[in-house]
């Protein structure tokens, strides 16, 4: 018994020391343009001395990148680390988000500069200047006020992508209300299980709104879920789709009802550096939802620096972050670092192929757009349609691209970079969590990039690939991501869990936050995202990353989307199966296809990625905000019961 249980130490020691396998090669390289880097916000030079002082002065770092803002009162110690891993960021010091979005704009020449484009699916579109967007959400925060939310209270955001949701999360942040935004996707349990966990007092929804040509019911879907919340005092409601809803509960109130007489002024609270901003749950569609909190002081330092570097944000720039508020990237990149910033943010409502797959094109050269932010989901699908319907219309106002999300897989990088930037815009591939709060690796528009490959970490930011006893890996070995120091966007506690936020994050490799991803890193230092750790393939004692493969069979020139999931096998233990959507147009023998691509892969990540077969698919189960719901897949080829599908897209 003794020998065995050796033996069974040994290969549970052997297991915790594997490393996943990077197989691709990738080899290509593109230098930043000389005119971009002359007008940079960080030149070259600067980038360098910035990422040694963010190595050798931390704390003077980031202390710096805080002058950049307004305080109402100073930090006494830029990080406290007594209570680790419950950092605390810029100690003592009082400001308030809300205000340096719009508060600090309205009193400069910033006051009647266009804060916010939107445009409806149905084509309809406004514009609201850092003065409008100032008022309204002083009115949401004294109707707020009045209806009894004070500092601390939490108020729960289902809203679509559209004006009112960024104005609501903005009046919470003025009166000091802790927001937590619903993804306007969730099911009314997904809704019921978040608001309860926030015992929110109230909720901000709409009638419902436009997606994809139909009308979605959102109050609907609040209805059912306030069958079972005890906490809610109040539902408001936004007159958007103009369908008839029943009004009956005396809980329920018109948001324009609410908003007559309400008074156009509101004095910001101030708030704690360290007072609670938001919370938003995450990984709700396998399990209990967990509710990370993110607060004023060190968030905003974060966002406002990452964004003004990697996106080089100019004071003319219309930035377009084609996510969805209800997302950590709609939090931080379309509402929160845009406004504090001062610059134009865009807002789209619907579905980016409504009413074709040139709608995205369309709305760039329609205001001019210098900055696209979207996923790489999103960016095959379009790749999926060629680059006749893009050359149609003029893309020349845009001079920087980036990716979020997942992994980039290098093809798609280069079709990015060629079809929609010209050649002309560098991509900025970005890694980083809700958890995180901001981007962690991310090159700037100065930096040599190669396509698939996120850079290196952010200045600042200390970020490694480890074994799973947090010992490096060698250049070229997969392993897992963690970070080696606080930083000021990271996320504070898990809320009413502060036990579960240790664990999680902290307790697996002691001392430093593991992400739960995997990536490698070349002799270069560059990262190389492979996706979640669970999604790994473990095919006869190799492990391989599924972004990997998929990134393979993204390559041939007939694929346009591709997913890869492991299926059990007797002999090998896991094998891949995967599911791939064509381009446009390709007609060929389907078995001669499946052999065609079996061959690339194979020839692309050599003999030991064993396929088990290949689906060919119309489409794929995917999020609204466009990511792959591989558990769907694997669940339907096992026959195994396929979960929460409420945020499916179809």
């Amino acid at each position: 018994m003794e020998v065995l249980a050796e033996e069974s130490n040994k290969e549970k020691e052997q297991s915790e020391k594997e490393t996943t396998e990077a197989l691709m090669d990738e080899k290509r390289i593109y230098r930043p343009l000389p005119e971009m880097v002359v007008n940079a916000n960080i030149d070259p030079n600067d980038y360098e001395n910035a990422v040694k002082k963010g190595k050798t002065d931390l704390e003077g770092f980031w202390e710096e990148a805080a002058m950049e803002l307004d305080w109402f009162r100073k930090w006494d110690k830029v990080l406290d680390r007594s209570e680790a891993p419950f950092f605390k960021w810029f100690v003592n010091a009082k400001t308030n988000i809300a205000y340096n979005a719009l508060d600090r704009h309205v009193k400069t020449h910033r006051k009647n500069k266009v804060a916010l484009i939107f445009e409806s699916e149905g084509g309809q579109r406004s514009r609201m200047t850092y003065y409008d967007l100032y008022r309204a959400s002083n009115m949401v925060a004294n109707a707020l006020t009045s209806l009894g939310i004070t500092k601390g209270d939490r108020v729960s955001i289902y809203l679509p992508n559209i004006p009112h949701i960024a104005i609501a999360m903005l009046a919470c942040a003025k009166v000091g209300a802790i927001h937590s935004v619903v993804y306007a996707g969730f099911s009314a349990i997904a809704l019921r299980d978040r608001v309860n966990d926030a015992e929110a007092k109230v909720i901000i929804t709409a009638d419902g709104f436009n997606r994809n040509g139909k009308v979605v019911k959102l109050k609907e879907v609040v209805d059912d879920a306030m069958l079972d919340c005890p906490s809610v005092e109040t539902v408001v409601v936004v007159k958007w789709a103009d369908i008839p809803v029943d009004m009956s509960d005396g809980r329920y109130v018109w948001y324009e009802d609410l908003m007559e007489g309400v008074s156009k002024e509101f004095k910001t609270v101030e708030m704690d550096a360290n007072d609670p901003l938001f919370i938003l749950y995450t990984s709700g569609t396998t399990g209990k939802p967990k509710g990370v909190v993110h607060s004023h002081g060190g968030y905003m330092v974060g966002v406002n620096r990452s964004l003004k570097w990697v996106f080089d944000i100019k004071e003319t720039d219309i930035f377009w972050c084609a996510a969805d508020p209800g997302w950590i990237t709609g939090h931080s990149y379309i509402v929160y670092a845009p406004l504090v910033l001062g610059t134009t943010t865009v807002m789209y409502e619907g579905h980016p192929l409504f009413p074709g797959p040139d709608r995205m094109w369309q709305i760039i050269e329609k205001y001019g757009v210098n900055i696209l932010y979207t996923a790489p989901t999103t960016i095959r699908m379009l790749m999926r349609f060629g680059s006749q319907r893009l050359k149609k219309h003029n893309l020349s106002t845009l001079r920087l691209l980036g990716t979020v999300g997942e992994p980039i897989n290098p093809e798609a990088w280069v079709w990015y970079y060629k079809n929609v930037g010209n050649q002309n815009c560098p991509v900025m591939d970005t890694w980083w969590q809700t958890e995180t709060g901001m981007f962690m690796v991310a090159p700037t528009p100065c930096n040599v990039l190669k396509p698939g490959s996120a850079f290196k970490p952010f200045p600042g930011v200390h970020v490694d690939v480890v074994d799973a006893h947090g010992e490096p890996v060698e250049p070229g070995k997969g392993g897992h991501v963690i970070v080696k120091e606080p930083w000021p966007a990271m996320l504070t506690t898990l809320y009413k869990d502060p036990e579960k936020y240790k664990d999680v994050y902290w307790s697996k490799i002691p001392g430093v936050y593991l992400a739960g991803d995997i990536a490698t890193k070349d002799k270069d230092g560059y990262f190389w995202f492979q996706g979640r750790s669970d999604d790994v393939l473990k095919i006869a004692g190799h492990r391989i990353g599924t972004a990997e493969v998929e990134s393979a069979l993204v390559s041939h020139k007939h694929v346009a989307e591709a997913a890869c999931i492991g299926v059990p096998d007797k002999v090998r233990g896991e094998v891949a199966q995967l599911f791939v959507i064509l381009k446009e147009g390709v007609e060929e023998d389907e078995d001669a296809l499946v052999n065609e691509l079996k061959a690339h892969v194979r020839k692309m990540l050599g003999p030991i990625v064993v396929i088990k077969g290949i689906d060919f698919k119309d489409k794929l189960p995917k999020t609204r905000s466009g990511k792959i719901m591989r558990r769907v897949l694997k669940a339907q080829e096992l026959g195994l019961k396929e979960g929460d599908l409420s945020t499916l897209e179809d």
